[in-house]
């Protein structure tokens, strides 16, 4: 195993998609709910403690070898909005290719197969940390951290908020990062012997419900 395996995988500048993605932070301006750096961190640990978790649980379940089409399975009842759905399986189509051209692997070749318009974004992750060789607890780190700096890139886009300020909000978080990943290498261990009902359902209706208004703006700057 290399560990710097985690450091490009996690790296914003790998070619996964995810810079087009918000993760709900564009809808969360336009109504007023992130503001600047406070609410910002009020935003990102609502969707660290709950997107967040499932994601992390999700991909640490996949590297345990968990079978990824039952793990899509489970992504796909633990996300009502079709709106995420989609951007979901857009950001795992995108981390797809980029993860069977950096890791090349059987696995992935067959999970590409299988689901060309691709697979939710957390079991590509999993499976991609596994081709690099990484620990379940590793593609459970990435997967948290990657739900609260996505809408911290996105914020300073967004409002011109500083990325000192923007940095500092992920190092706040960053003790709650460590639980999280925590937590879910806990639920991922359940899966194995208990399977994909056991994940995490933890859930953010208003990030849903306003996932749903974001799709339908004629303009808008991040896809989801």
């Amino acid at each position: 195993m290399s560990r710097a395996a985690l450091l490009v995988l996690a790296d914003g500048r790998f070619p996964a998609g995810g810079h087009a993605h918000s993760g709900g932070a564009e809808a969360a301006v336009k109504a007023g709910r992130i503001t600047g750096a406070q609410s910002l961190e009020s935003f990102c640990r609502g969707r660290l403690h709950t997107a967040g978790l499932v994601s992390a649980a999700l991909a640490a379940a996949a590297v345990l070898g968990v079978d990824p089409r039952r793990l899509d399975e489970a992504a796909d009842a633990r996300t009502p909005s079709p709106a995420l759905r989609t951007a979901a399986r857009k950001l795992g189509r995108q981390l797809m290719r980029a993860a069977r051209a950096t890791w090349p692997s059987s696995e992935l070749d067959a999970m590409a197969r299988e689901f060309p318009k691709g697979a939710h974004q957390p079991v590509v992750l999993g499976l991609a940390a596994r081709a690099a060789g990484l620990e379940p607890l590793d593609a459970a780190y990435c997967a948290a951290y990657e739900s609260v700096s996505g809408p911290a890139s996105a914020t300073v886009r967004l409002l011109s908020l500083d990325p000192f300020d923007a940095t500092a909000v992920l190092a706040r978080l960053a003790p709650e990062v460590d639980r999280v990943a925590d937590q879910a290498m806990e639920a991922a261990r359940r899966v194995v012997g208990e399977g994909p009902d056991s994940l995490p359902a933890a859930s953010a209706p208003l990030l849903e419900i306003a996932a749903e208004a974001h799709a339908a703006w004629p303009v808008r700057l991040f896809a989801s």
